[in-house]
């Protein structure tokens, strides 16, 4: 029965996953299709991490969020596997699993030789790199017997790595929605900016807006006992 439960879980946030990459494939109709596809998949991604990191803190401000909680596991596991099928997806269809050609170096016929020609692609990319790899770990860890196997207090400590996932996936989408295509650029540049620009702005600034008020809500509520009864001490 619980692992019927668990399973009809996780194909919901599956079908959520898959849906979410709609708009992302159909609001780019003038891309290269591969192209499209692995951003639209990376997107879906990055909207699962923020929805994750986002359920804890809207909770503490708005009790009826708690109601999501428990769908942080399944979503954040999502997340994982939609990051990890972005990768993919770019070293198999981008990059061929060339990985001088993963960090930005390409063979330049006008000067008989491999070199670097964007910067910060490699650096971007590396930085992507890293995020997947820790978000292997944590994936590899969202599980009862995991939390079992390493105690509540490691596997929360382990956990706490989402957050470092969190900003390397921001400096790594910065980069290809405001850099990366430029009139410099040695391909053809997308006719029109990526609509996703803003709302991805608005929704990392939300992260950690989230946190702070929350944090500020928990502190403001343990000196709330406090302030109504003062000790003997402080009356006298």
């Amino acid at each position: 029965m619980l692992n019927r439960r668990l399973l009809g879980r996780h194909g919901l946030v599956a079908l959520v996953s898959f849906l979410l990459t709609l708009p992302f494939w159909f609001g780019r109709l003038n891309w290269d299709p591969e192209m499209r596809l692995w951003r639209a998949v990376g997107d879906s991604a990055v909207l699962l991490l923020f929805f994750t990191l986002a359920i804890g803190p809207l909770a503490r401000l708005w009790p009826p969020a708690a109601r999501l909680v428990a769908w942080r596991r399944e979503t954040g596991i999502w997340y994982g596997l939609m990051a990890i099928l972005h990768s993919l997806l770019i070293l198999n269809g981008w990059a061929r699993w060339d990985w001088l050609r993963f960090l930005g170096y390409e063979f330049i016929p006008v000067l008989g030789r491999t070199a670097r020609i964007e910067p910060g692609f490699g650096l971007a990319n590396l930085v992507g790199l890293v995020a997947v790899l820790l978000t292997l770990l944590l994936v590899a860890t969202s599980s009862n017997w995991a939390i079992d196997r390493l105690g509540a207090s490691a596997w929360k400590w382990l956990q706490y790595g989402a957050y470092t996932v969190f900003y390397l996936v921001v400096l790594h989408t910065v980069y290809f929605l405001f850099i990366h295509y430029t009139v410099s650029f040695h391909r053809p540049v997308p006719p029109e900016p990526n609509w996703f620009r803003i709302p991805f702005l608005l929704l990392a600034a939300s992260i950690p807006l989230l946190q702070i008020a929350a944090f500020l809500r928990t502190v403001s509520r343990r000196q709330r006992p406090l302030t109504r009864n003062p000790s003997p001490a402080s009356r006298a």
